[in-house]
C-alpha cells in the first residue's frame, strides 16, 4: 500500500481562502495527534519530540522502535509540528524498508491510534485498489466511534484514494497554488474537501522545488490545520467533522472563486 503518487491535482473550485494568519492564537493545544507513517526522527530540530510511539510488523507484532530510518515520517511530522507546535503527537510505524504496507497493518495501526487516545489520525499515505473499502469503511467508523478523525486524500491526479474518499473522514486535496501558511475549502465532485499546499516544512539552503512534495504533505498540513480547528472548538461533546469545517470557514477570508 504506498504513499499516494506525486502527481499534481486536477481543477476544482476554491470557495474559502483561510487567512495567512489563521487562528493564529492557536497551537493544537489539547489535541493528540497520530501519524501513522515510517516513524519519526523525535530528535529532529523541526520535530522536537514526541510523546511516544510505537511500530507494527507485518506479522502483527507491536514493539517500541518506531525510529524512522525512511524520512517520510519526520518531513509529515514536521509539517504538522509546524502547524500544531502545542499538539500532542504519538507516531504509529508501518513502514519500514520502503513506504509501503498492508491493509491488515494499516487497519490496525487506525486502531492502535483511535483506541491510544488520537484525536486526529494523520494518514498521508492510501490506497486506490477499492477492494479494500469495506475494511477501511469499519476501521473508519471504529475511530470515529472513539471521538477520532481521520485526516487524509481525498484524491490525487484524478485518481480516489481510500480511505480518504470515504464519508466520516477530514479529505484533502493538494493545491499547488496554496501558500504554505494558508489552505483552501473546496468543493470536488459535491463534497467539501481541505485543500492544503503539498510543500513541507522548506529546508534551508534546499530551493522548494527540490525537497520532497506531493499529496503526503498536503495531508500534514490539513491536519495542523484541523487540530488548530478542534482547539478553537474545545466545547464540543466529541470532535465532529461538520464543526471542524465550520470553524476552518468562520476562519477563513471569504473569497469566492469562479470554476
Amino acid at each position: 500500500m504506498p504513499t499516494g503518487p506525486q502527481i499534481r491535482g486536477g481543477a476544482f473550485t476554491r470557495l474559502y481562502v483561510g487567512s495567512a494568519m489563521y487562528l493564529a492564537e492557536r497551537t493544537g493545544k489539547g489535541v493528540r495527534i497520530a501519524v501513522i507513517d515510517s516513524g519519526v526522527h523525535a530528535a529532529h530540530p523541526h520535530v522536537r519530540g514526541v510523546a511516544g510511539g510505537l511500530a507494527i510488523r507485518e506479522d502483527g507484532t507491536l514493539l517500541d522502535d518506531y525510529v524512522d530510518r525512511l524520512g517520510h515520517g519526520t518531513a509529515v511530522t514536521a509539517a504538522i509540528r509546524e502547524k500544531a507546535p502545542g499538539a500532542e503527537i504519538f507516531a504509529i510505524k508501518v513502514f519500514w524498508r520502503t513506504l509501503a504496507t498492508d491493509i491488515v497493518t494499516l487497519v490496525r495501526a487506525i486502531d492502535e491510534a483511535a483506541t491510544r487516545g488520537a484525536t486526529v489520525i494523520n494518514l498521508s499515505l492510501g490506497t486506490a485498489d477499492m477492494q479494500h473499502r469495506d475494511r477501511l469503511e469499519a476501521a473508519v467508523a471504529r475511530a470515529r466511534a472513539h471521538n477520532a478523525i481521520i485526516v487524509a486524500a481525498n484524491d490525487d491526479g484524478g485518481v480516489r484514494w481510500l480511505p480518504g474518499c470515504l464519508a466520516d473522514v477530514v479529505p484533502v486535496r493538494a493545491d499547488w497554488t496554496c501558500a504554505r501558511d494558508t489552505y483552501g475549502i473546496a468543493m470536488v465532485e459535491d463534497r467539501t474537501v481541505l485543500s492544503t499546499s503539498p510543500y513541507p516544512r522548506d529546508i534551508p539552503g534546499v530551493p522548494r522545488d527540490r525537497n520532497v512534495n506531493g499529496i503526503s504533505f498536503a495531508v500534514a498540513n490539513a491536519a495542523g490545520f484541523v487540530a488548530r480547528a478542534l482547539e478553537a472548538s474545545p466545547h464540543a461533546s466529541a470532535p465532529d467533522i461538520a464543526k471542524v469545517f465550520a470553524v476552518l470557514e468562520e476562519a477563513a477570508c471569504v473569497q469566492r472563486t469562479p470554476a
